[in-house]
């Protein structure tokens, strides 16, 4: 077990058995690549869904996920499932087709809950009415893409709106007993310590359920990696990393639950830094850090 809370051990605890997130694209964008808009900096043409299976029904991803786990052996049999919405912005749609979306998700066998990834500038009166009523059906969570709490760098990364967007988002999901994670990303350009450290401030204090660590990862064919070649900037070692997220979990103190410590970047896209692949030895160095 741990040192600090995980996910996977919050399920388990939850649901009495294990749990295992499914990835699905729920064929959504992003209003930050719309009228000539590019996206965020770092953001690959997926939205980040290089692990989901485009093009199928929701249903039909959903299936496909399950005999991707099967053919790999890594579980047994007794598990449930959360859908996750993962790539783009999966509340940027009419209420009608988000409805529609997510209870054709939860309508699979075996879901029992939902994840849903999204901007906090996309979650109006009426998007929020319907997340209540997703909330009083199933095991929610919304994932809320902050990824510093440097004003500077979100105008740099282009990420589209202010800390203020995000607290009012935050603080409208809490006063409707919806559960709550932040996106934050170490290594972001002309970012220190101090900068990762603030942003962890930053999200314990708004009070929010779970977080997400990953470092930063340059993607082949992004506008990251050309920005790279014109603006070069530090890459953090995999020693750095470790220890910046070793002194992060101290932070939190134990009162959010740690979805994720690491990113996932198909390793023929990976530019750098190449150690991110390794995510038991990242993982590992973590732990070790934290028991010193």
């Amino acid at each position: 077990m741990q040192a600090y809370p995980i996910l996977s051990e919050y399920l388990i605890k939850t649901f009495n058995k294990k749990i295992v997130k499914l990835p699905i694209d729920g064929g959504f964008t992003c209003p930050n690549r719309i009228n000539n808009k590019k996206g965020c900096l770092f953001c690959s043409d997926t939205g980040s869904g290089e692990f989901t299976y485009k093009g199928y029904s929701i249903s039909d991803q959903i299936e496909l996920q399950k005999k991707r786990l099967e053919n790999k052996k890594i579980y047994n049999r007794d598990i449930s499932y959360i859908a996750y919405f993962q790539n783009f912005t999966n509340t940027y749609d009419s209420v009608e087709n988000l409805r529609y979306k997510y209870t054709q998700a939860l309508s699979c066998k075996d879901i029992v809950g939902l994840a849903i990834a999204t901007r906090p500038d996309c979650i109006n009166n009426e998007i929020l009415e319907l997340l209540k009523e997703i909330n009083n059906l199933t095991h929610l969570w919304i994932e809320l893409g902050l990824q510093s709490s440097n004003e500077n760098t979100a105008e740099l990364i282009e990420r589209g709106y202010n800390n203020q967007v995000f607290e009012l988002c935050v603080n409208n999901l809490h006063l409707n007993s919806i559960k709550t994670v932040a996106h934050i990303i170490f290594g972001l350009p002309n970012e220190t310590k101090k900068d990762y450290y603030k942003t962890v401030y930053y999200v314990k204090s708004l009070g929010m359920w779970g977080i997400k660590i990953h470092s930063l990862y340059i993607q082949k064919s992004t506008r990251l990696y050309d920005y790279y070649f014109k603006n070069p900037f530090h890459i953090l070692s995999r020693n750095e990393y470790t220890e910046a997220v070793s002194e992060s979990i101290k932070i939190l103190d134990n009162q959010l639950i740690i979805h994720r410590l690491t990113g996932d970047c198909e390793k023929s896209l990976l530019f750098e830094p190449k150690w991110s692949l390794d995510k038991l030895k990242v993982i590992s160095e973590i732990n070790r850090k934290l028991s010193v």
